[in-house]
């Protein structure tokens, strides 16, 4: 078996295995007898609960754009894990929405704005600058569909849905590259910001599995003689 394949088994069994074990974890923390907390909705639990369930949306669309542009393994075995994953990790996070009793868009709040809260509590263990992902939060602005960092624009979408074969490929690998920072950014200012429990613990899985698959895109566009947009 290649690197690369391993690399997307990798990717795939870290999501689920974080995903699966999250809630057994929180109940041992919680000694499995406290009621579930309900999160304000304006907290930063239920914003990265919204916010990442239209980021992942946006990846599984572009997962099955590519699934039919190609006939190339390696890229559609890629596409469908992206696609499992974060339809599955979408269904979860829209769950707790409800469970919540929160709805699942709030009006005249701006994307990520749960990005900016107060982050004076110490967080020297995660050694991760908030005020740089504050900064790329604040600094993006919706445009042409792309609602956050990270996502494609209607016009990349469009230039995918068009694109067959290798330059599929590499679009899709480039844009999924840049739709997996944005992702990791948020799932790291959850991390940081969202109480201990279920969605905290799956964040830290999102993080660990789209880093593993950014490695792994990094090869596979390597392998087609290009490579990750700049600045994305």
């Amino acid at each position: 078996m290649t690197r690369t394949q391993w690399a997307a088994i990798t990717a795939v069994v870290l999501a689920l295995v974080f995903a699966g074990t999250a809630a057994v974890a929180s109940a041992g923390r919680d000694g499995g007898s406290a009621a579930p907390r309900t999160p304000a909705t304006a907290s930063a639990d239920a914003g990265f609960a919204r916010d990442m369930a239209v980021h992942h949306q946006q990846a599984v669309e572009m997962s099955f754009i590519v699934r039919d542009s190609t006939d190339d393994e390696e890229v559609r075995r890629l596409a469908y894990d992206i696609a499992n994953t974060q339809a599955n990790q979408r269904g979860m996070l829209l769950g707790w929405l409800d469970m919540w009793g929160l709805p699942k868009v709030e009006s005249g709040r701006e994307p990520m704005a749960w990005m900016s809260m107060d982050t004076t509590m110490d967080h020297g263990d995660g050694g991760m600058d908030m005020g740089a992902m504050d900064h790329g939060a604040a600094g993006h602005q919706a445009h042409d569909g792309s609602l956050m960092p990270g996502m494609a624009t209607k016009t990349e979408l469009d230039r995918l849905r068009e694109a067959r074969g290798k330059a599929a490929e590499i679009l899709y690998l480039q844009l999924m590259t840049d739709h997996h920072k944005g992702g990791v950014a948020m799932a790291q200012g959850c991390v940081q910001l969202c109480e201990p429990g279920t969605e905290k613990d799956l964040a830290e899985g999102m993080v660990a599995a789209q880093q593993s698959e950014m490695k792994l895109m990094a090869d596979l566009l390597a392998a087609r003689g290009a490579k990750p947009r700049a600045g994305g």
